[in-house]
């Protein structure tokens, strides 16, 4: 294997995959185990996998095993990053993964894109488009607003949409 760029060729020589998971085709160590998923949960929360002296996301080699190139970025379509299966790896740009982000942990709306505007008493949604943030519109209501929200990131976002 290079030490630079993996090829397609080189990951399927040592890696094979079944349901999610990247298993070893050959025994390197003790504690290789050809029957048990290969690697670990890195502390982003992802699955990783060492292959010579570097670590790689799983998800990457697998998109590598499957399509033949490796993108920028790839997004897991459910959010959840140990989702490894292939129907829920795509390719993306780093704008359309972050479209398809979660809720923020320090959102208080509680709604993706809303917030309260405290000089008009409002709540306000304003959503990152073209990559600035454009206003649309300000709201009484946190439902009113919230379902704001949503339409424009169905239109605006496509198949990248995550409300949650």
């Amino acid at each position: 294997m290079t030490a630079q760029i993996l090829t397609q060729e080189e990951v399927l020589k040592v890696l094979k995959y079944k349901d999610g998971n990247l298993y070893r085709t050959q025994v390197t160590s003790k504690r290789t185990n050809p029957n048990k998923p290969a690697g670990g949960i890195n502390k982003q929360g992802y699955f990783c996998i060492q292959l010579g002296k570097k670590m790689y996301l799983n998800h990457r080699l697998i998109f590598l095993m499957h399509y033949g190139y490796l993108p920028e970025f790839i997004d897991h379509i459910d959010g959840n990053r140990l989702n490894n299966n292939i129907e829920n790896l795509r390719a993306s740009t780093k704008a359309e993964n972050n479209r398809n982000a979660k809720l923020r942990k320090d959102n208080t709306s509680g709604v993706k894109g809303v917030n309260w505007h405290s000089q008009a008493n409002k709540w306000q949604v304003m959503l990152m488009v073209n990559k600035k943030h454009k206003n649309y519109g300000l709201f009484d209501s946190l439902d009113d607003a919230k379902k704001q929200a949503e339409q424009v990131r169905n239109e605006k976002h496509l198949s990248f949409a995550n409300h949650g």
